[in-house]
């Protein structure tokens, strides 16, 4: 299949056989991704009177009831509705393909940084800063990061079943500036995609202050207001693998129809070739 695009007036022939994807898969009886302790997600063989949904039980056909939560339990997309009262349902977000960038940034420390953070940065946090940001976007066109993908180092596989939270064997990840939230905004990011559990500070008193400068709703609110960015998605708990390279995609986000703040989502990533580097034949 030949599709070409224009994007930010270059053209780009789209790869279509090298499509990869972005999410963790989710294993109900295997090792899962966690973030804030919560349950693990699970799957159970639907009951009803003489009806058993396993054909190893003797049933004709295998159904189960699965239970999750999206936010917690795996590569999940988010609305503004995370944030807010009224349901802006993540499952209408979306739709089409995006222009994509991936880039990839080693988190410093917060005793380092000069930005800042609300709480106050602690000299254990670990960052993604403004600075971090600025070294890999400055030259890339807004019409190429209408979605972002930004993978932290180190990239190890485990990273795909992380326990995330305070106790011993686990670890509280990196989070953003507020600094560098709002240079993604100024950017022009509208679908922010991270391999982390959270834009924000795992324990940050609650307040989730960088959802609120991604989606421009004023602090500590949960109401929409004239310059809230409704379309906006944050999709958290992705994992990009190392043959992933930087650099430009297009985007399918693969969004659940759910009509919640948040859904399973599977991104998708298509890569682009310039047509400059095409052999003159293909046309």
């Amino acid at each position: 299949m030949n599709i070409t695009v224009t994007l930010a007036n270059q053209t780009f022939r789209l790869i279509t056989d090298q499509s990869v994807s972005l999410a963790i898969p989710l294993q109900f009886t295997g090792k899962q991704p966690n973030h804030f302790g919560v349950n693990n997600a699970k799957s159970e063989v639907v009951r009803a009177g003489d009806f058993i949904g396993d054909t190893k039980q003797g049933g004709s056909c295998n159904v189960s009831t699965i239970t999750l939560t999206p936010h917690c339990n795996g590569t999940h997309t988010e609305s503004i509705s995370h944030i807010v009262d009224p349901l802006v349902a993540v499952g209408n977000l979306a739709v089409d393909l995006l222009p994509a960038t991936v880039i990839s940034v080693r988190p410093e420390s917060g005793e380092q940084s000069p930005d800042s953070y609300t709480p106050a940065l602690q000299a254990n946090d670990r960052v993604i800063s403004k600075h971090c940001l600025v070294a890999e976007l400055s030259s890339i066109e807004p019409d190429m990061v209408k979605a972002l993908v930004i993978r932290t180092l180190p990239n190890p596989k485990e990273k795909q079943f992380q326990q995330y939270g305070s106790e011993p064997d686990q670890i509280e990840p990196p989070f953003f500036t507020h600094q560098a939230i709002q240079y993604l905004v100024d950017k022009g990011v509208d679908h922010l995609l991270v391999d982390i559990p959270s834009i924000d500070k795992m324990y940050d008193e609650g307040k989730l202050s960088n959802h609120h400068y991604f989606w421009n709703v004023e602090q500590l609110s949960h109401q929409l207001n004239d310059k809230t960015a409704r379309h906006k998605t944050i999709t958290e708990m992705i994992y990009v693998p190392d043959n992933v390279i930087d650099g430009h995609y297009l985007l399918s986000l693969n969004i659940a129809h759910f009509h919640l703040d948040a859904a399973p989502s599977r991104p998708v990533l298509y890569p682009l070739e310039s047509v400059e580097h095409l052999d003159t034949d293909y046309y």
